[in-house]
């Protein structure tokens, strides 16, 4: 009888799965597995949030595959070694995956590839995160897009409903094959971590089903940190355990402004994954290249205010201390850190990439150079380099009643309204009356926002000489 392997990733559900669903098509006994990857969880804090949350999905998609008659093989080590051995110890004569586009795990596909075809067996690649892949939306000579609005409209033009149509999961008896227990914490090397996003195809369900009731106000709203207005899915995306194909379905369904404005942002998604498949140099060096001059700032105590929010700006502070208790961010106050860092504190975006990349739940390697580019004016399509947030700004305009800034700065609670936003603003008296003196209750800015700007404008018209 003919075998097949299916290597879950980045694909951690039971439904709408196209390698899943291949294998059944093409083999009577599927057996499926996941790796713990030493190569990526060597590097890891041992309270790494991710773990934990990778953890919980594996034993949910375990279970599931269970109730299906089958199970998932759990492996812990290098996985480039660790599939092809099992592949060999099994039998099998291909291994099913949903094709990724980070530079490290194309170049860890390939070994694989390679050692399996030493015995005489296939890696078969299939799209399963994008509706599209980089060479599906090109312009008109083939070439990879740099802007995204064409992109965009490209992308929109090619959809078809097959495109998005599910790709169906139905085992007959027997087709499934056991696997093996799952491992713990303990067992990994990680420490257990209280996750600020319920995990697993669940609680993705939970959380798409909230959104669909509520999308109405997400055009409104979806910029505003302190409203419940954006799907809360971006976790679910990067592991799997929501499928992208039933997102695009939905948002696809009516023609109206808050479906377009989300669809969009799901768009952009693969405009990233687009950008990173054809210029992976881009993960170290300014996708436009004469930025790689720019003249960065190298002030480590500015740098650790910035990571420890103190730098003196409250919107800029809330966000850094949610970032760090909880690993999640709002999509504004991700551009509003990002700017901050790059153009106030003049420090280069590499290290605020690298940071997001230890910190945040959702990462995923493609969206984070993308947008932080996009803040450092130094990629695909990037905010121009002139245009710097003012973060009093805006800080005022999408957190208007401090809701968000008090949730996480306790320490401005009774500064009044009107002055919360700039509280070094307030008179010695007034401070004495919030109490929340500045620079002993609560940071002065580290830098002056006008002072910062004019030397950021300098800076990126230095890197443009010849």
């Amino acid at each position: 009888m003919s075998a097949g392997l299916v290597w879950f990733r980045r694909d951690l559900r039971d439904y709408d799965h196209a390698p899943l669903a291949a294998a059944l098509e093409s083999h009577n006994v599927v057996h499926c597995a996941f790796v713990f990857d030493t190569a990526i969880l060597d590097p890891l804090r041992g309270d790494d949030a991710r773990v934990s949350f990778i953890l919980a999905c594996v034993k949910e998609l375990d279970a599931a595959l269970r109730e299906r008659g089958g199970g998932l093989h759990c492996l812990h080590g290098a996985a480039r070694d660790e599939i092809p051995r099992l592949a060999h110890d099994l039998g099998v004569e291909s291994v099913f995956v949903g094709r990724d586009y980070e530079p490290a795990a194309v170049a860890r596909d390939e070994e694989v590839a390679m050692k399996l075809e030493r015995h005489g067996m296939a890696l078969r690649g299939f799209k399963d995160q994008v509706i599209f892949e980089a060479d599906e939306v090109t312009t008109g000579d083939g070439k990879a897009y740099s802007v995204f609005t064409p992109y965009r409209n490209a992308w929109m033009k090619r959809l078809r409903p097959e495109d998005m149509a599910e790709r169906a999961v139905a085992p007959r008896a027997g087709q499934l094959a056991p696997g093996s227990p799952v491992p713990s914490l303990v067992d990994l090397g990680f420490d257990p971590v209280e996750l600020a996003i319920d995990p697993g195809m669940s609680a993705a369900g939970r959380a798409w089903k909230s959104f669909q009731g509520r999308i109405e106000s997400y055009a409104e709203d979806r910029d505003f940190p302190a409203r419940k207005a954006t799907s809360g899915l971006s976790a679910h995306l990067r592991f799997g355990t929501v499928s992208i194909r039933e997102l695009v379905r939905f948002a696809c369904k009516r023609d109206d402004e808050p479906r377009r404005k989300w669809l969009s942002e799901l768009i952009w998604r693969e405009f990233y994954f687009a950008a990173l498949s054809v210029r992976p140099d881009s993960i170290e060096h300014a996708w436009n290249r004469q930025f790689d001059s720019l003249g960065w700032e190298g002030d480590e105590a500015l740098l650790d205010a910035w990571r420890e929010g103190r730098t003196g700006y409250p919107i800029v502070d809330a966000a850094m201390r949610e970032l760090a208790a909880r690993g999640t961010l709002h999509n504004r106050l991700r551009m509003v850190t990002a700017s901050f860092l790059v153009k106030d504190l003049g420090i280069d975006w590499r290290r605020g990439e690298r940071w997001f990349a230890e910190r945040l739940l959702d990462y995923d390697q493609a969206a984070n150079v993308g947008n932080w580019q996009w803040c450092a004016s130094t990629g695909s399509d990037p905010q121009p380099w002139f245009r710097i947030f003012n973060p009093v700004t805006q800080s005022k305009r999408f957190d208007p009643d401090a809701d968000y800034i008090r949730e996480w700065l306790p320490e401005l609670a009774r500064v009044p309204a009107k002055r919360v936003h700039a509280p070094w603003d307030m008179s010695p008296a007034e401070q004495e009356a919030a109490a929340c003196m500045i620079g002993r209750d609560y940071p002065a800015p580290v830098v002056d926002h006008a002072q910062a700007r004019k030397k950021a404008l300098e800076r990126y018209q230095a890197a443009q000489r010849p």
